[in-house]
C-alpha cells in the first residue's frame, strides 16, 4: 500500500509543478504587456542622459496599448486602446518604422500638427526658437561600451584614465520640461526643412543631436524613422534600473560588480 501511495504521488507533484510554471508564464506576460518591461540601451544617441549599457523600466500603460505592448507584437489588440498622447520631452520606446520590428528609444520633440525645425543647430517648435543655453562639458569614462565620438572628444582626467568630454547644453520645452543635449557643431541635419507633424504622429529626436537618425531623416530600416504612428509607442522610461561599462566577464563574476554603475541606478526621467 505504501508502494501504490508513493507511486501515486509523483505524477501530482509534477502535474502541480506544471500549473505553477504556466501561471508563472501567464503572471509574466500579463506584467509585461501591461505594466513594466525591461530596455537595454543599445546606442549612445540619447546621451547625456542614456549610456550604452544602461538598463530602463519601461511603463506600458501612460499611452494605451497596442499590439506593440505585447510580446513580439503579437497583433490581439486592434488599433490602440485608451490612446493618450505623450508630452513633449518624455522619453518613449516604440517600433521603429518602417517595418515597426526593432525598438528605439528617443524623445518626444512633435506632436501632431506642431511645425519643428532645425536652425543652425538650435530646435525651433511651432516658429519659435527653444532656448538652449551652454553648461559644464558632459564627461564619461572611455570603456568598452563607452568610445568617444571623434578623437578632439578625448582627453585625460586628473587620475590618468581617459574619458570623453563633449559640448552640453539645456533645452526647454514650452511646457517647462528641461533635458540636456549634446551638439558637436556644424553638422549634416543642424539645418532642416520645416517638419509639420501628421495627425496620429510623433516627432522624436535623439539628445545626442549629432548621433542620432531619427525623425530628420526619412524612415529607412535600421537608420531613421520620420514621423512615427502614436500606434507604435511601446510605453514610457521611467528609470533606470542598472547599468554597466561592458568590461565585465561571465567567466569571472567578480567582475559583474567591478563592471556596473552604481551610480546611475535609480535615476528617473
Amino acid at each position: 500500500m505504501a508502494e501504490a501511495a508513493h507511486t501515486n504521488k509523483a505524477p501530482s507533484e509534477t502535474g502541480d509543478t506544471f500549473r505553477f510554471l504556466i501561471k508563472l508564464l501567464v503572471f509574466i506576460l500579463i506584467f509585461r504587456s501591461f505594466f513594466f518591461a525591461p530596455f537595454s540601451i543599445p546606442s549612445e544617441s540619447m546621451l547625456p542622459r542614456l549610456l550604452t549599457g544602461d538598463y530602463v523600466l519601461v511603463a506600458k500603460w501612460p499611452y494605451g496599448f497596442s499590439r506593440h505592448s505585447l510580446p513580439f507584437s503579437v497583433p490581439l489588440i486592434p488599433g490602440r486602446v485608451l490612446s493618450t498622447l505623450p508630452e513633449r520631452g518624455d522619453v518613449v520606446v516604440f517600433k521603429a518604422p518602417p517595418d515597426n520590428k526593432l525598438d528605439y528609444i528617443k524623445r518626444v520633440i512633435g506632436l501632431p500638427g506642431d511645425m519643428v525645425e532645425m536652425r543652425g543647430g538650435q530646435l525651433w517648435l511651432n516658429g519659435k526658437a527653444v532656448p538652449k543655453k551652454r553648461i559644464a562639458n558632459f564627461t564619461v569614462p572611455v570603456s568598452p561600451n563607452t568610445r568617444c565620438q571623434l578623437p578632439e572628444y578625448t582627453e585625460r582626467s586628473s587620475d590618468g584614465t581617459l574619458r570623453c568630454s563633449y559640448p552640453q547644453f539645456e533645452e526647454t520645452l514650452p511646457n517647462g520640461k528641461t533635458y540636456r543635449v549634446l551638439d558637436l557643431g556644424q553638422q549634416e541635419k543642424d539645418d532642416t526643412e520645416v517638419f509639420v507633424v501628421p495627425a496620429g504622429h510623433l516627432f522624436m529626436m535623439g539628445d545626442n543631436r549629432d548621433n542620432s537618425e531619427d525623425s530628420r531623416y526619412p524612415a529607412v530600416a535600421g537608420r531613421g524613422i520620420g514621423f512615427v504612428p502614436v500606434e507604435n509607442l511601446v510605453g514610457r522610461a521611467t528609470v533606470s534600473v542598472f547599468s554597466t561599462d561592458g568590461s565585465a566577464s561571465w567567466v569571472l563574476p567578480w567582475t559583474w560588480f567591478s563592471a556596473a554603475r552604481y551610480d546611475r541606478i535609480g535615476e528617473g526621467f
